[in-house]
């Protein structure tokens, strides 16, 4: 991942998370993942390390996957240079980004038999949707893909994980990643029109 920072501008302003940025916490942004996330990021050119809450949404300048505040970035070594390329592993999430899971409209409707998907994101920006998608690839054992469908005129790329001919087997993935803060809707394939 590309790591950069923010700071000054954005002292004492509200996050995505409702809370109040402070650039002398250990917080950061990202585009995806659900919020209150807690992440160990190194630098593997100091081989310094520092544990961060996700709080907020960013960055949005192109080829950059995380916002760090300025006491993470500088306990790192990455103030200086102000981007660089870091190592993020996920620890834990909070226990307020836990979710429930949820079945489509067509569900009830829909046959009792595979296969099954469960969604986790939609997405206007095709890039944004990759994101998730290999996120999770490295995480679950199972297919991780993208659709694209089309509603009232607008395209969405939607991330899915997994396609399951056990109803049993997509929920408890469904349960697992919504235990992680992940939106979670099961889907039947059979008659899934997006």
């Amino acid at each position: 991942m590309v790591a950069s920072w923010y700071g000054k501008a954005f002292h004492g302003k509200k996050t995505a998370s409702g809370e109040i940025f402070n650039m002398y916490a250990y917080t950061a942004a990202h585009k995806t993942l659900p919020l209150g996330t807690i992440l160990k990021v190194t630098n593997p050119e100091t081989g310094k390390s520092v544990v961060v809450k996700v709080n907020d949404r960013g960055p949005y300048v192109r080829g950059r996957d995380l916002d760090l505040s300025y006491a993470a970035a500088k306990k790192i070594g990455l103030t200086k240079k102000g981007v660089g390329k870091v190592y993020v592993e996920i620890l834990n999430r909070s226990p307020n980004s836990i979710k429930k899971v949820r079945y489509s409209k067509n569900f009830k409707r829909a046959p009792k038999k595979g296969p099954f998907t469960v969604q986790v994101g939609a997405f206007t920006e095709k890039s944004q949707a990759y994101k998730l998608k290999y996120l999770l690839s490295e995480r679950y054992d199972t297919i991780v893909f993208v659709q694209r469908t089309e509603k009232n005129g607008k395209i969405y790329y939607r991330v899915r994980v997994g396609r399951f001919f056990s109803l049993r087997k997509a929920t408890s993935v469904a349960e697992k990643l919504a235990q992680e803060g992940y939106p979670v809707m099961i889907l039947s394939l059979a008659e899934d029109n997006g």
